[in-house]
């Protein structure tokens, strides 16, 4: 992430900033970083556990800690 919060409330019109103090640097799965959604109201940067959920294929246990990498583009999780 190496855009600051201010560049993109100047960048996305009616952007709401509910993020908190962020900090810039890599975004690591299974921890909090910034997206931008739309809501009722517009669009606003958030805070929200970033990562994707692996595919019930490779699932062993009910917590599973999900993808991390892409390596088969073929595969129909993609």
């Amino acid at each position: 992430m190496k855009t600051s919060q201010e560049a993109l409330t100047r960048l996305i019109d009616g952007l709401t900033d509910r993020a908190g103090n962020l900090t810039s640097g890599s975004v690591y799965h299974d921890q909090p970083a910034s997206i931008i959604r739309n809501s009722d109201d517009g669009p606003e940067l958030v805070k929200a556990r970033w990562g994707m959920p692996s595919p019930p294929s490779v699932l062993k246990t009910a917590r599973y800690p999900g993808v991390t990498n892409v390596r088969n583009l073929a595969s129909p999780h993609w």
